[in-house]
């Protein structure tokens, strides 16, 4: 349904946010990350106990994509 908006000031847009005004049909933002952490690293509670004798993370990533943003226009 039309609306009549006012002014409005946009300071900042993230990488994956959406501004839109005025009528949509759908709205769907893409984005995609990656992300290394080693043993331990997520942990979370009020009293987390991690015991790790040895923490390698494998960071080699032979694959050229891995996850495909299109159709952000």
């Amino acid at each position: 349904m039309p609306s009549i908006v006012g002014s409005i000031k946009i300071v900042s847009v993230g990488s994956s946010s959406i501004v839109q005004l005025g009528d949509a049909v759908i709205l769907a933002p893409k984005s995609s990350a990656k992300t290394f952490a080693g043993a331990g690293s997520f942990n979370t509670g009020d009293f987390p106990n991690t015991n790790n004798g040895l923490s390698l993370t494998n960071t080699l990533d032979n694959d050229v994509v891995d996850d495909t943003v299109s159709g952000n226009a």
